[in-house]
């Protein structure tokens, strides 16, 4: 399920403020190969379990934020950070 135009045009990431738009099928694959794997964490330490749907991308693409069911889960300590999934 797609996001809303105007939804995706005024979120930003709760952590730095930057906008944030839809990661890409390359970037995505990726990731969920390493989730797969079993290598990759949320901010708050937890492994990411489930692949993801869709991800929102922050403009710095430092930050990963998973989109379930068409709802971005905008929240930090959901926050995937590629730097340290070794994706950046």
């Amino acid at each position: 399920m797609a996001i809303d135009r105007k939804l995706l045009d005024i979120l930003c990431c709760p952590v730095t403020k930057q906008p944030v738009h839809m990661l890409g099928r390359r970037e995505l694959k990726a990731l969920n190969e390493r989730i797969a794997g079993g290598g990759v964490h949320y901010q708050d330490d937890s492994p990411v379990e489930q692949p993801l749907e869709e991800g929102l991308i922050t403009a710095n693409e430092e930050r990963v934020y998973r989109v379930d069911d068409g709802i971005p889960v905008m929240l930090e300590e959901r926050a995937i950070n590629l730097r340290a999934a070794d994706l950046k």
